[in-house]
């Protein structure tokens, strides 16, 4: 259960080996929590994961294989997540940029992040979900994108994909009102991560450890939608409701 400041003593994460999922990961240990299950495809990635959430303050971590493309395995997954007990927070935190031109040329390469960043969510999610109903509370925290508010012609494929797992938690977290289990949506901008290796900054720009940050706020507030950074939300909201023939002429 969470302590009497809210903050989490438990974490599972699906797709724990990524940047992101470290820094919540490290963020959240160098607080309260000390139980900590890390789900992901790399073995030795995780076998460092683990490492690092030890280092960060964790006294009781786990490793679990996680194929987000195998949806028959998913049940499995979340079952051996909470094998051993109740978890306070889920963080949802897998995904893949794709490459925007290869995936217009090769619509297969299309399917398999729509697959990874919205399909295996889903499943995975309701999953998560139900455990955390069947316990009676927990927080699962949806790592979301900007991306997702407005498609642009330079990433389209992902913004897609994110824009459905956002409506997804959204539903998700109101389906959920009143049983004692919460969703919380963190919308990063740019986050300076191995995925974005390469890519020039955008405007307003992040770190892993800043996204962290939001998380572990977030988990003590009251928002269901976080915006990292924070004016992002003013930013895309006006990018909303731009005309489309104005929005198309936008270098972004």
């Amino acid at each position: 259960m969470m302590n009497a400041l809210g903050e989490p003593q438990s974490l599972g994460v699906l797709g724990g080996t990524s940047q992101i999922a470290l820094a919540v990961t490290a963020k959240l240990c160098d607080g309260r929590t000390r139980t900590v299950v890390l789900a992901g495809r790399d073995p030795s990635a995780l076998e460092a994961a683990q490492t690092s959430a030890r280092e960060a303050g964790a006294t009781h971590v786990r490793t679990l294989g996680l194929d987000a493309l195998d949806t028959d395995s998913h049940q499995a997954t979340v079952d051996a997540m909470f094998a051993e007990g109740d978890l306070d927070v889920a963080l949802l935190a897998f995904g893949v940029l794709g490459d925007q031109l290869a995936a217009e040329a090769d619509p297969d390469l299309a399917v398999n992040v729509a697959q990874v960043n919205y399909v295996a969510a889903v499943s995975l999610g309701l999953r998560v979900a139900t455990a955390m109903r069947r316990q009676g509370h927990g927080t699962l925290v949806v790592l979301s994108s900007v991306a997702g508010e407005r498609a642009r012609r330079s990433n389209f494929v992902y913004g897609s994909s994110k824009a459905g797992l956002d409506a997804f938690a959204q539903g998700l977290g109101d389906s959920l009102r009143g049983t004692g289990v919460r969703v919380i949506i963190i919308r990063p901008g740019f986050v300076r991560t191995r995925m974005t290796t390469g890519l020039p900054d955008a405007p307003m720009s992040v770190n892993a450890a800043d996204v962290a940050a939001a998380v572990e706020k977030a988990l003590v507030g009251s928002k269901d939608i976080v915006w990292v950074p924070a004016g992002l939300r003013v930013v895309m909201s006006g990018l909303r409701h731009l005309p489309r023939p104005v929005f198309r002429r936008l270098k972004i």
